[in-house]
């Protein structure tokens, strides 16, 4: 049985360690920074070339062979339901951002999603009006006024700043609805619950593929777009749309 499991998984583990070299060897690269958002340039520059690596030889194969073997619809569900699973988080996060309406609103999204769009397969609530806000703890903390801090580059991860790292750290028991979902018992089956995280990894990458190709396509440095636009994105996430001017 073990010498069966290790050919079946044989050159998987080939290219994982293809991967992780080529991850540890641009871990060297250094360049000189010009953004004063960014005084971690370098080590950033590397570490997002380290995940394009391991994205190139590892997740991205998988999730385009994922979208030529699954239909477009199976897909959403997919995603559906993972993103149904986050939403009491984000209520969490939205009352202790003092926005009780939007509280008010995760919650009853949640439950229409959950009961009249079977666990969340059908975006239900969405077509009956109610929004997705999808708030987190580095959000939270950032309403409460604590200092984004350097942008950051996390590994596997990408792009965030100091202060959405530790807030990642410090919301993984209650974030991932898979390991520890705060509506439902844990899921005790190993197995099960390893297979659950690998479908919405892989659900989530497939998602991005077109964005992806057309970035490679647009002829830009593409480590300074992301950074920009995941900046961009997280002030007015804060600011509820509106950050101050020297922003």
């Amino acid at each position: 049985m073990q010498h069966t499991l290790f050919k079946t998984y044989a050159p998987y583990t080939r290219y994982l360690a293809l991967a992780l070299a080529a991850w540890l060897c641009v871990a060297c690269a250094t360049v000189t920074t010009s953004n004063p958002k960014d005084p971690l340039e370098s080590y950033n520059r590397s570490m997002f070339m380290a995940n394009a690596a391991f994205d190139l030889v590892v997740t991205k194969p998988i999730a385009r062979g994922y979208v030529a073997v699954t239909p477009a619809p199976v897909r959403e569900c997919v995603g559906n339901i993972f993103d149904n699973l986050k939403v009491p988080f984000s209520a969490l996060n939205n009352l202790l951002q003092g926005k009780p309406q939007a509280a008010c609103e995760d919650i009853m999204r949640f439950a229409v999603n959950t009961v009249f769009g079977l666990g969340g397969c059908f975006d239900v609530a969405t077509m009956a009006g109610l929004p997705n806000h999808k708030a987190d703890f580095g959000q939270t903390l950032g309403v409460w006024g604590v200092p984004s801090g350097p942008y950051l580059v996390l590994p596997f991860i990408g792009s965030s700043n100091v202060r959405d790292a530790f807030a990642t750290i410090g919301q993984m028991p209650m974030k991932n609805p898979i390991d520890r979902n705060v509506i439902t018992k844990d899921i005790q089956h190993i197995p099960t619950r390893n297979t659950a995280l690998g479908v919405n990894i892989i659900n989530t990458r497939a998602d991005l593929l077109p964005a992806t190709d057309a970035l490679e396509k647009m002829g830009v440095d593409e480590y300074a777009f992301i950074r920009d636009a995941a900046i961009r994105r997280r002030l007015n996430k804060v600011y509820n749309g509106n950050p101050p001017d020297d922003d």
